[in-house]
This record gives structure tokens, C-alpha cells and sequence, in this order.
């Protein structure tokens, strides 16, 4: 036992995560290469956006309720009430990367946005990758990874739940956005890989720094004692 807290990424997940932010770091950049500069749908655009783009009520006020839940008041709720939860579970990094990884993925999607330039509905309106979509991912991985370490799960239902949670989540905000025709279904893959790239990145960051810290207090100790 090293008497450290626990780490937000549960250790049996680290290499399988960190592939698949490397496999989604690719998907963005190729995306983003291919859809700069551009104002239209994309081939794959024209197939799935029929079939979503303009639904009717009720489905539109779900569409609306997804899309409030991405709106600065709604994911401010959302941060609030993880944050809170990591608290009480005793978990302080989970709590820092729930409002410092989420909040670096939507600056991420942000600065992404002005770099491919890629516009829906006019010039002044910027679409890839979604925000809102990158905000649902990387909060449901970040409550997922949380999870799997309170639980205590294995490998297998470790990855298993992770995979689930992140699918419905940018699934489901994904959705809501070409519903409401304020992103084409590419920027919503775009949204999806930024959060699967920035989340595994953050919680990194954190537990390495964490330990740092821990290991140089814990140094600190020691000589006082002596």
C-alpha cells in the first residue's frame, strides 16, 4: 500500500484508454483535414442526415433537453453535481478532472473549431468538431472511469462500461445536434474522439502531478520526523 489516493484512471484501463486516444487523436486530425475550409455536408454526411435532421415533436423537445444539458447552465449543473458526487466518494482527482479535463475538452473543441474552419448555415457559424457533443462524451468517460474504480470492476467490465456510457452519451448528444441541424454528424464524430483524446490526456496529467506532490510531502514528512 503507498497510501496515495485513488487514481482517476483505475490501472487495469490505462493502456486499453490509451489507445484508443491515440486512435481517436488520428480520427480527429483526419476529419479535420478533410472537412476544412468547407461549408457543405460530407459523403457520409448526405447518407445519415436524412434520416435525423428535423424531427418533430416530442422528439424535438428531447433534442431541445439534450441540447439545454451542453448550454452553459446545463453543463454547469452537471459539472457541479459530478464534482460534488467525487467529493463525497472520496474521490479528490476524479473531482479535478471532472471540471478541469471536461472544461479543457470544450476549450480543445473550441480552438478546433477556428483552426478546420469548417461552417453550417453561413460563415460566421463554426461546426467542427461539436462541443456539445465533445462536453456529453467526456463528462459520461469521466463518470464511467469513476465507477469502474468505486466498484472495483475487472478488466473486461471495466472496459465494457466505459465503452457503453461514452457511446450512449455522445450518441445521444450527437443526435440531438444534427436534429436540430446545428452540426453535421461528422462534427459530432469529431466531438466524440476530441473527448476520448483530452480525458485519458487530463487524467494523466492529474495523477501524475498528484503523485508529485504526495511523494514530495510524504519526503517532507520524513525529514521533520528524523
Amino acid at each position: 500500500m503507498t497510501g496515495r489516493p485513488t487514481p482517476t484512471v483505475p490501472p487495469q484501463l490505462r493502456a486499453w484508454l490509451g489507445l484508443i486516444a491515440v486512435l481517436a487523436a488520428a480520427a480527429v486530425v483526419v476529419l479535420g483535414v478533410l472537412y476544412a475550409g468547407h461549408g457543405r455536408p460530407g459523403m457520409v454526411d448526405r447518407w445519415v442526415q436524412p434520416a435525423v435532421d428535423g424531427v418533430r415533436p416530442p422528439w424535438r423537445q428531447v433534442a431541445l433537453a439534450m441540447d439545454f444539458l451542453g448550454e452553459p447552465a446545463g453543463a454547469a449543473m452537471l459539472l457541479l453535481a459530478t464534482a460534488t458526487a467525487c467529493l463525497l466518494l472520496r474521490r479528490p482527482r476524479s473531482g479535478v478532472l471532472a471540471v478541469a479535463g471536461v472544461g479543457i475538452t470544450v476549450g480543445m473543441a473550441t480552438l478546433l473549431k477556428h483552426l478546420v474552419g469548417r461552417t453550417i448555415h453561413g460563415d460566421g457559424n463554426l461546426s467542427y468538431p461539436s462541443g456539445h457533443t465533445a462536453f456529453a462524451t467526456a463528462l459520461a468517460l469521466v463518470v464511467a472511469l469513476l465507477a469502474t474504480g468505486r466498484l472495483g470492476l475487472g478488466r473486461t467490465a471495466g472496459r465494457l462500461l466505459v465503452l457503453a456510457s461514452v457511446l450512449v452519451a455522445g450518441a445521444a448528444m450527437g443526435w440531438a445536434q444534427v436534429a436540430l441541424g446545428a452540426h453535421y454528424p461528422t462534427d459530432a464524430l469529431g466531438g466524440w474522439c476530441t473527448a476520448l483524446v483530452v480525458i485519458p490526456a487530463a487524467a494523466w496529467l492529474i495523477d501524475g502531478a498528484a503523485d508529485r506532490l504526495g511523494d514530495r510531502a510524504a519526503d517532507a514528512g520524513r525529514r521533520e520526523r528524523r
